[in-house]
């Protein structure tokens, strides 16, 4: 029960408690509050103190501002003002100076309307005397046509062939002076740059043939290369493609193809034979395809060999195989490896005597000839399809123009053209480097004194000098001697373009005049 009383207590005190607190708490909220308010008030005192003393200076600086801007604005105006003054004193001026002028371009006006009703005058003078003039030179024509008995066309015709005769041959004598001077002055370095470079190049003159000779111990080896019933020569020139001709030369054996790779196969597939002793079918076929591998190796040796001497670099691999190549290939007889070696050599002495590139006229001189030597025979001339070659493995633009045009099938676009032209001319044209078969040769002489003996005027030809040069007999009334440098240069050019040769060929025309008389 006292418990229960105790608890009752300290409830109330509790309740006491808070209903105290909340009382004491109000009033210390409305005593903060009315600070608060005190504050606030004061604060909006102070501010709009402040903000009168802030309207006041605003005023007064927008005051000194309008009156800074007015005093500008007012000088701004006087400066415009004495501006347009000077400019209507300006425009014043300018309009009596218009004025003047107007004056003087109407005085002017004037006075050239005077001078075009004079000048017409004058020009019906002139018309009157001019119809009088042609009357008279029409009456001039009549009587003179009568005295020369022509008329005015036909003797301006004569007077035009005439002229034109004479210009002509005034021409001929043009060109042939212009040729003589270009000769001396041109030739001479010319001539001196050729000798230089064939005196500094030193090479062979042997010849390749279209057979090759296989020198045998005794006659007893041709039976068992020949076999039972032929079987082994037939074995071996289907392997070899190589013409194998066993007659009764002693002690040799002669093989022949137009081939020079397939021969040097079929003669080292033949000494291997030979000297190992075992001949039939299955051991040719083995032996050659040996022999072949062993060939394109060497080929392959031969080009690096080449290109290493020459001191020629980043040539592709497969140009270096086509150089190698070369070397079983021949023109006119003449081995094309050592003729392209000479060109090479030519081009870079060439080119060092006129300044130029030394080393790209080595490489174009090598390359000129690679489009004789492809797996594959195209139907294109050796120069285009060596062109081709050289872009496809991406040589130098002016390399591959200087192997197209090294028998004008292109133009020429660079100074190295003409130089590997010139130099594969040298190569092929000395004596002993090439030959020809003896009909063809022949033939190429009579097309040549043909070719002459179809210009009219022209009494006899003559090839001599193996075809090199041209001597050309005219008669002397038919041809004059202005028309012999043009006879000349028609004949060349025709030779250019119609024929094939080695080399250049000279033409020489000749014309004479012979007096005879007999005393009896």
């Amino acid at each position: 029960m006292e418990i229960i009383i105790y608890l009752i207590i300290a409830v109330i005190a509790f309740a006491l408690g808070i209903i105290t607190g909340r009382y004491l708490l109000r009033q210390l909220l409305k005593q903060q509050e009315v600070a608060a308010q005190n504050k606030v008030k004061k604060i909006l005192r102070e501010a709009e103190n402040n903000a009168e003393i802030l309207k006041k200076n605003k005023l007064l600086e927008a005051k000194e501002k309008f009156l800074q801007l007015k005093a500008e604005h007012e000088q701004e105006v006087n400066q415009k003002n004495g501006a347009i003054a000077q400019k209507e004193n300006t425009l014043k001026q300018k309009e009596q100076s218009l004025n003047q002028k107007l004056e003087n371009q109407n005085r002017k006006e004037q006075e050239l309307e005077n001078q075009r009703k004079a000048f017409e005058k004058q020009t019906e003078l002139l018309k009157a005397k001019q119809e009088e003039v042609e009357a008279i030179k029409l009456q001039h024509v009549s009587q003179l046509e009568a005295i020369a008995g022509l008329s005015a066309a036909e003797a301006k015709v004569q007077l035009e062939n005439n002229l034109k005769e004479e210009a002509r041959t005034r021409a001929m004598a043009s060109i042939k002076d212009i040729v003589d001077d270009a000769r001396l002055t041109a030739a001479k370095e010319a001539k001196k740059v050729v000798i230089q470079t064939i005196q500094r190049t030193a090479t062979e003159s042997a010849i390749e043939n279209t057979v090759s000779i296989f020198n045998i111990e005794n006659d007893e080896i041709k039976g068992r290369i020949i076999g039972r019933e032929g079987r082994n020569i037939r074995a071996l020139e289907a392997a070899t493609g190589i013409e194998i001709i066993v007659d009764d030369t002693p002690e040799a054996i002669i093989l022949s193809g137009f081939d020079p790779v397939r021969r040097e196969i079929a003669r080292l597939a033949l000494h291997r034979l030979v000297t190992d002793g075992r001949i039939h079918p299955a051991r040719i076929e083995e032996v050659v395809a040996k022999t072949q591998k062993q060939i394109e190796e060497e080929i392959v040796e031969i080009g690096e060999r080449t290109v290493i001497d020459l001191g020629i670099h980043g040539l592709h691999p497969e140009l270096i195989r086509m150089v190698g190549r070369m070397r079983y290939r021949s023109s006119y007889g003449q081995n094309l490896l050592q003729h392209s070696r000479e060109v090479a050599n030519f081009c870079a002495t060439m080119a060092s005597e006129l300044g130029l590139n030394a080393k790209m006229a080595k490489r174009a001189g090598l390359l000129h000839d690679i489009g004789k030597v492809p797996d594959d025979n195209p139907e294109l001339p050796h120069a285009i399809l060596g062109m081709q070659l050289a872009e496809k493995y991406k040589e130098h633009p002016e390399i591959c123009n200087a192997i197209g045009a090294h028998h004008d099938e292109i133009e020429m676009t660079s100074m190295i053209s003409p130089i590997v032209q010139a130099c594969d001319a040298i190569s092929g044209a000395r004596p002993g480097a090439r030959r020809e078969v003896v009909e063809s040769y022949i033939r190429r002489l009579k097309e040549l004194e043909s070719l002459a003996l179809s210009y009219p005027g022209v009494e006899k030809t003559f090839a001599i000098q193996a075809g090199r040069e041209l001597r050309v007999v005219v008669e002397s009334e038919k041809i004059s001697d202005a028309q012999s440098e043009i006879l000349a240069a028609d004949i060349s050019n025709r030779i250019q373009t119609e024929m094939t040769y080695p080399g250049q060929i000279k033409v020489t025309v000749i014309r004479e005049t012979r007096s005879v008389a007999y005393a009896k």
